[in-house]
């Protein structure tokens, strides 16, 4: 059995069951959870000035533009509403509200670039998670119809409307934004755990891309010991695999987090990062900072590796649906 390992806000320690209820939340399956990252590539029809983390502004326009894409009520709640457990934006973008993690991630563009002009091209990936890849045609209406009302700021020079060009799926166009035509082929790629390495690892350094964001004992961390690191691993698997995969993995959890705690810290240079966000809902700034940086571990390393590399396409921590997250695993393996 895994410990309690402190669920995030957008990653609950149980699943109901009455979510199983609902045809459009498939159970878990034999086969290895679904996960394709397609990278959405746009070309700005007029200018545009947009924040350096465009995280958030992207997450806020793909959630309003989905929401009218799907909604076939025009409710402004989906609380209350009987379609709920049959739509499309409530299984994507509601998640959190049915104690589901959230089937997608966005990842910005990695430039901090803030201003755009007519023609500019700008990409960003949008990777989903099991069922939600079935929905891909959704995705795709609704970013069209993001461009459509514009990105950025609503001053001068205004939101920034822009045109979807293509969609791919690892290097393959899988969708022309001229023809309006989506491909069936390549299919996404399915990602499990993978058995450790055979060979030692005593050395692992991990490159923190975005901001990543974890609470322990209810506050927010700005240190990195291995063991928090790995608790956000499990976490992040375990509810993914029991939402989308093939159930809760059967892992050692509770031994997995006491061997982690033996791992040291050799270098690093992480440092606390702040961003902050307008939420529309709560009409107010909100802060959503966290670590970036590289830190460097050093210990009996070779069980945890398969962990951390899977979170390489799931981001962990925190508002990972914003982008927060994004890691990068190197390992030093001795032959």
């Amino acid at each position: 059995m895994r410990p309690p390992l402190e669920p995030t806000d957008n990653q609950p320690s149980r699943f109901p069951v009455r979510e199983r209820w609902f045809f459009i939340l498939s159970p878990a399956g034999d086969q290895p959870m679904m996960t394709g990252r397609y990278l959405f590539t746009c070309r700005f029809l007029t200018a545009a000035l947009l924040p350096a983390f465009k995280g958030s502004t992207l997450r806020g326009a793909f959630g309003h533009a989905l929401k009218k894409v799907c909604c076939a009520i025009k409710r402004r709640s989906c609380t209350d509403c009987l379609l709920a457990g049959t739509c499309v934006y409530s299984f994507i973008f509601e998640a959190g509200k049915a104690r589901r993690p959230h089937p997608y991630v966005l990842e910005p563009p990695e430039e901090s670039r803030r201003e755009y002009g007519r023609g500019d091209e700008f990409a960003f990936n949008i990777v989903l998670f099991g069922q939600a890849n079935d929905y891909l045609p959704h995705v795709i209406y609704a970013v069209e119809r993001m461009g459509e009302s514009g990105l950025g700021s609503r001053g001068d020079p205004g939101p920034g409307r822009f045109s979807l060009a293509e969609v791919t799926l690892n290097g393959h166009r899988i969708y022309d934004g001229r023809e309006k035509i989506l491909a069936r082929d390549p299919a996404p790629a399915r990602l499990e755990l993978t058995p450790p390495p055979s060979r030692t690892i005593t050395t692992l350094a991990v490159h923190l891309q975005t901001p990543l964001r974890l609470k322990h004992q209810n506050h927010l961390q700005d240190q990195l010991p291995f063991h928090l690191l790995v608790r956000a691993a499990l976490r992040r698997i375990s509810f993914l695999e029991e939402a989308y995969g093939q159930g809760e993995p059967n892992l050692d959890y509770r031994g997995l987090v006491e061997r982690a705690g033996r791992v040291s810290i050799n270098h690093g240079d992480c440092q606390w990062v702040d961003l902050t966000r307008y939420s529309s809902r709560q009409q107010t700034a909100m802060r959503i900072g966290g670590l970036a940086g590289t830190i460097q571990y050093e210990g009996e390393l070779t069980e945890f590796q398969p962990l951390l590399k899977y979170c390489e396409h799931t981001h962990l921590g925190k508002q990972t649906s914003f982008g927060l997250g994004r890691i990068e695993v190197m390992c030093r393996v001795h032959y």
